[in-house]
């Protein structure tokens, strides 16, 4: 490709994972001449940066993959029920080999700017490796779950070990082999990697800010005559999956049309056995109440919790781990023998109810000692560590996306337009952003799916997008401010008819200090899929077409 080819093309996609890799190839199978630019040196994203100890997929493998081709389909073969993350990236890897996507790749580059130009009306771009490229569409692929969030806390920098994050593992092995091991938060990241950093360390102090709720995950190796089975119907068990409402599970445990209250006690907890029995995320499927009725949640979390305190010998320490919150608010995490951990004695649970941080020191955590009724000091305590693991997730949503300083029209900034909360139309666009494109960004089902199937749904109407506009000879596509508010006030009153905004989750933000406290996912794939196809048919309704 030529110097000038490369300064101007049709789309700069921002992002090599699984968005990125899709977006390419449906760009390039209509003709348009698209760049990639990926922080990474490597595909795979959230796959390519997360490779902590036990980091796996939590949607089952058969799903968890594109369908645009069905070759691909049939000639990659899964391993296990739930992939691991080397596994994923290997596919990454394949996908992007096979299509021959990488020529169009720039590696090891960060896009730091872009500007609209509206007399041109092409973004300009400007990377971190000094290139200026000029294109008609800016298409963010930055994933829901890129932004690493590392707290500040005092004297973080201070201490003498070893640290990681989650979300930024080395590349290479980490050897925690008689080592003193501290790990910050217990979310999905952590009740991965725990167990086995447990089972090799010489101790470990897990600092736990709030209790959560896992399945097990009950994973094995993939049966092939499941397999055969899948692959036979792809078409159709795609098909059925998209119906789903998160866009998964057509062929586990069916969805039961029945509230939870309406089974007498003895029915329920046998329903609920056989999910958990069963493992993996249907567990809310049980009945169609869980997300709608304190009452109803109430007796899953109940049944959960029972679970927690069967496998946790010291009731102390099943109590700290008992969550106290709604059942499904913060997505439900899958583990493999992570309560049981708690059983090893070299593990301790610290809980910010009577031990929170107080700093970091250049030998480990000082922690507070409060009274369990009082909450008033009674002391501090510090806990003396060769390395830390900060498992504090990420800034969600946004993070990544606002990574980039965009401005739009009239110069005014994405970060500005997105003050008071991520405004968007669709989840895929904002107004004052002409031709701005989000992959799964706030206001869509994203993280509330199998990514995967949101992916490619945000991948072909985008990419139809852009061939309307080439086939009607349209410059530019923008949201208008009313359908993004009308948008933005449908995701809103859909989350408030359930419990989900009811607690501290990153589904609102609420990891991140500072940031607006609105809820970004919509609930519900197929609705989301059908309002977007109407869209489209209306002539791209709630747009202005110049």
């Amino acid at each position: 490709m030529s110097e000038t080819a490369r300064a101007r093309c049709d789309a700069v996609v921002v992002g090599a994972g699984f968005s990125g890799l899709h977006m390419l190839h449906r760009l390039r199978q209509a003709g348009f001449n698209a760049r990639v630019f990926e922080a990474g040196s490597g595909v795979g994203g959230t796959w390519y940066w997360n490779r902590y100890p036990g980091a796996r997929c939590d949607i089952e493998s058969m799903e968890y993959s594109y369908s645009f081709s069905d070759a691909l389909q049939q000639e990659w073969e899964w391993t296990e029920r739930f992939a691991s993350q080397p596994e994923i990236l290997r596919y990454a890897e394949h996908v992007a080999d096979r299509f021959d996507l990488k020529r169009d790749i720039t590696f090891d580059t960060r896009v730091e700017k872009a500007a609209f130009d509206e007399e041109a009306c092409r973004w300009r771009i400007d990377t971190d490796g000094g290139e200026t490229v000029e294109a008609t569409a800016l298409i963010m692929a930055t994933g829901c779950l890129s932004s690493a969030n590392l707290p500040e806390f005092e004297g973080r920098t201070s201490f003498l070990g070893e640290t990681y994050h989650t979300g930024r593992w080395p590349h290479d092995r980490v050897d925690f082999g008689g080592k003193r091991l501290g790990i910050i938060g217990t979310g999905s990241s952590a009740i991965q990697a725990i167990p086995i950093i447990a089972a090799e360390a010489e101790h470990l102090t897990v600092f736990q800010r709030t209790a959560n709720y896992s399945i097990p995950a009950r994973n094995g190796p993939l049966e092939s005559d499941y397999v055969r089975e899948i692959k036979s119907e792809y078409p159709d068990f795609r098909a059925r999956n998209r119906l789903m409402p998160a866009a998964f599970g057509s062929k586990g445990l069916t969805r039961s049309g029945a509230p939870a209250l309406a089974d007498d006690p003895t029915a329920r907890e046998a329903r609920f056995a056989e999910r958990w029995e069963r493992g993996g995320l249907g567990f809310l499927g049980a009945y169609n109440d869980l997300l709608l009725s304190r009452d109803a949640n109430e007796t899953a979390a109940d049944f959960v919790r029972a679970r927690i305190r069967d496998t946790v010998k010291d009731p102390e320490v099943a109590e700290r781990l008992c969550p106290d919150n709604v059942i499904g608010c913060k997505r439900i995490c899958l583990d493999t023998r992570y309560f049981e951990t708690y059983n090893r004695p070299n593990v301790e649970l610290l809980v910010a109810r009577t031990h929170p941080i107080e700093r970091i020191t250049p030998e480990g955590v000082l922690v507070k000692v409060l009274n369990s009724q009082t909450g008033e000091r009674e002391g501090a305590r510090e806990i003396a560590l060769d390395c830390i693991v900060f498992a504090t997730g990420f800034d969600a949503m946004t993070g990544a996306v606002l990574g980039v300083d965009i401005s739009g029209r009239s110069g005014r900034t994405l970060l500005d337009a997105w003050s008071a909360g991520p405004l968007t139309y669709l989840g895929l666009t904002t107004a004052g952003f002409p031709n701005l494109f989000m992959i799964t960004g706030p206001g869509s089902p994203s993280v509330l799916t199998n990514m995967i199937v949101s992916i490619e749904q945000h991948v072909d109407w985008i990419g139809d997008c852009l061939e309307h506009l080439r086939r009607e000879r349209l410059a530019t596509i923008e949201a208008t401010s009313e359908a993004q508010d009308a948008w933005v006030d449908h995701v809103n009153a859909v989350a408030g008819q359930t419990l989900m905004p009811t607690c501290n989750s990153w589904y609102l933000g609420r990891n991140i200090p500072g940031k607006p406290q609105v809820f970004m996912p919509l609930i519900g794939f197929p609705p989301y899929a059908e309002k977007c196809a109407e869209v489209a048919q209306n002539g791209y309704e709630g747009f202005v077409l110049r």
